[in-house]
């Protein structure tokens, strides 16, 4: 009986809220396009999977928009469509990112394997925060979560270099616009997760699982995370309840970037 009142008390935290999710069709962008529904928001999905996209966003009672996260036309188009759709834009999470096999080392990633994900990883959320902003400082409130990541924070010896590189830049761009726009009642931060046991992470253990062993080893709590967990993480920056975080590096990351060594 307990657990189910503690349910009911938490069930809605953002219940009426229009939020905006990229990569909203697989692993953590699809649990927390879940998760905020289930929360009661009204929830637009823009993703390039037009064969998931919109079985989802029918499964979640929300609206699918076929967005490549790079163009700026689209990317209005995104959030333009969900102000008509819902009559606001309260929560955005630029989550849209790619980890390709040719981003290695700095002395093996060619150029055009750099650009390509500071485009998808960078860009996109610099577009996406371009996009929402002016309808968040119109209504006077709204929570921006962008995703980063822990390599933001540390280095890798198993690098992914345009990857790490791209983290960074939407860790810094996230801080410095959380502080910009805080007194405009507009919270920016940045989710920085650890390993996630998503699709491109078992593509890794497919295709490298001595890289995937060499990373898991650092994890102090002995296993990746589960994009569920995340959800949670990015339900709280989404919610009142996190009312006086903003500019942030939300770790969530099993204790790895806290760790000298990992318990046996």
């Amino acid at each position: 009986m307990i657990i189910e009142k503690e349910v009911e008390v938490m069930a809605g935290r953002i219940e009426g809220k229009v939020a905006v999710v990229t990569g909203g069709c697989s692993g953590i962008g699809l649990a927390v396009v879940q998760r905020f529904a289930a929360e009661g928001a009204k929830v637009v999905i823009g993703d390039v999977d037009d064969v998931k996209g919109p079985t989802i966003a029918e499964q979640v009672g929300g609206t699918y928009v076929h967005v490549d996260v790079t163009d700026k036309r689209q990317v209005d188009a995104l959030f333009e469509t969900a102000f008509t759709t819902y009559g606001s834009v309260d929560i955005a999470f630029n989550n849209a990112g790619i980890s390709p096999p040719e981003d290695a080392s700095i002395l093996d990633t060619e150029l055009e394997a750099w650009k390509r994900v500071q485009e998808v990883n960078l860009t996109s959320v610099y577009l996406c925060c371009k996009a929402a902003l002016p309808y968040m400082l119109e209504q006077k409130s709204g929570s921006i979560i962008n995703t980063a990541s822990f390599v933001a924070v540390m280095g890798a010896a198993t690098s992914q270099i345009s990857y790490s590189a791209s983290k960074g830049g939407v860790l810094s761009m996230s801080r410095e616009l959380g502080v910009q726009f805080a007194r405009e009642g507009v919270r920016v931060n940045a989710l920085c997760p650890g390993p996630v046991n998503t699709p491109l992470l078992q593509e890794l253990f497919a295709t490298d699982p001595e890289r995937a062993q060499r990373r898991l080893v650092h994890v102090p709590l002995g296993r990746f995370a589960e994009p569920a967990e995340m959800a949670n993480a990015v339900l709280f920056l989404a919610s009142d309840e996190s009312s006086f975080i903003t500019a942030s590096t939300f770790l969530v990351d099993g204790g790895i970037s806290g760790a000298y060594v990992t318990p046996v």
